[in-house]
């Protein structure tokens, strides 16, 4: 295999060095806010992930691609991210389910990537600056350093726009009946909804009049990407929907609810993204090992009526919110894992009782 030079290249300047894999990028450049993800397994799920729209994913796991990829592993049709940054890309991959390589996929899909980086130190760099717009590619060093120096962050920009379902589907077969917007939804979080209802899947621009329509038992708010400040209004439907109907939000649902009940939300320095974040229920105590991918946060300071049902033990931040006079509840983690951690699936059959009448989660009925 022909081996092509490449270089990442940060905003601030920094540089790393490393070989180009997967797809060639437009003009040798490719560019995105750069984020590190500390989970040891479930890249493909990662890579197809929609929340990672506008970014670059760093692996801090050295690595990447040994058991190949597996059709029935896809988050999302196609990767939304703008490429991913890896130590070691196995060349060679070992699993029964797997149908091709990672590179191959990474083709297939025009995804960027390059590999042979210096992944620890560029991850203390984040962790130490906080997420960075970069770029890279096979262009010269003065090429990529001016496109790192321009790229945007994912601040203020609408993103979900780009990873919405065009046209409303229905999924599953359950006996409820679920409205669930996508900010761009996981498969996964599909398969766990698809159990316990009949989910009818709407645009992110839904009206809450067109989802009342519809007579739901009760809505879902997807994950999705970016500020949820900038996503046009999400915020003003969901308020149209609190106490008209159950509602239950993961991720960027989770920051909308928030949001539409009057709180705030601001960005992290590095965000949440990996496998093996503590966060603890505060109903029991009980410490729940959680998948995450978010960077930004909700502050319910000043909030009325608005319980914190779960806190991040690494450093405070609010993971879960519950309204009960509105029978509404949020968390910002992914209990649906994909990849990760299955400690927190019960979340989707608390949902299921809260829309049969059952109390709101966390709070009292």
């Amino acid at each position: 295999m022909t081996v092509r030079e490449a270089l990442l290249v940060l905003a601030d300047g920094t540089t790393f060095e490393g070989e180009a894999i997967g797809a060639e990028a437009p003009d040798g450049v490719a560019t995105g806010e750069v984020v590190f993800n500390t989970a040891l397994s479930g890249y493909q799920e990662i890579i197809t992930d929609p929340s990672y729209a506008g970014q670059i994913i760093t692996f801090t796991y050295p690595h990447i691609g040994n058991y190949g990829v597996a059709p029935g592993d896809d988050q999302a049709p196609r990767p939304h991210s703008r490429g991913v940054v890896v130590r070691d890309l196995a060349r060679r991959h070992s699993n029964w389910r797997a149908v091709e390589d990672l590179d191959g996929f990474l083709r297939r899909h025009g995804l960027p990537g390059i590999a042979g980086v210096d992944t620890r130190r560029l991850t203390r760099h984040i962790r130490d600056l906080g997420a960075l717009p970069g770029a890279f590619g096979t262009a010269d060093e003065a090429t990529l350093t001016a496109a790192a120096a321009g790229a945007p962050t994912t601040d203020g920009i609408d993103l979900v726009a780009t990873v919405t379902t065009a046209e409303p589907y229905t999924f599953g077969d359950g006996p409820r009946r679920i409205v669930a917007y996508d900010f761009g939804i996981k498969q996964m979080i599909l398969d766990h909804l698809g159990g316990i209802a009949t989910v009818e899947v709407v645009p992110a621009t839904t009206p809450a009049a067109d989802v009342l329509a519809r007579r739901p038992d009760g809505v879902f708010l997807s994950n999705g990407p970016g500020d949820p400040s900038a996503v046009a209004g999400a915020a003003e439907s969901i308020r149209a929907l609190i106490g008209e109907v159950p509602i239950f939000g993961i991720c960027l649902g989770h920051q909308l609810l928030a949001t539409a009940l009057g709180g705030t939300t601001y960005k992290l320095p590095f965000g949440h993204h990996g496998g093996n974040h503590p966060v603890q229920r505060l109903d029991n105590g009980v410490v729940e090992i959680t998948s995450q991918n978010h960077n930004y946060a909700v502050d319910v300071d000043g909030l009325d009526g608005v319980v914190v049902t779960h806190r991040n033990l690494n450093d405070g931040v609010v993971e879960g919110v519950a309204a009960p006079g509105e029978r509404a509840f949020s968390v910002q983690y992914h209990p649906e894992a994909g990849p990760g951690p299955h400690d927190a699936a019960y979340l989707f059959d608390l949902f299921a009782q809260l829309v049969d009448g059952g109390p709101t989660p966390g709070g009292a009925a």
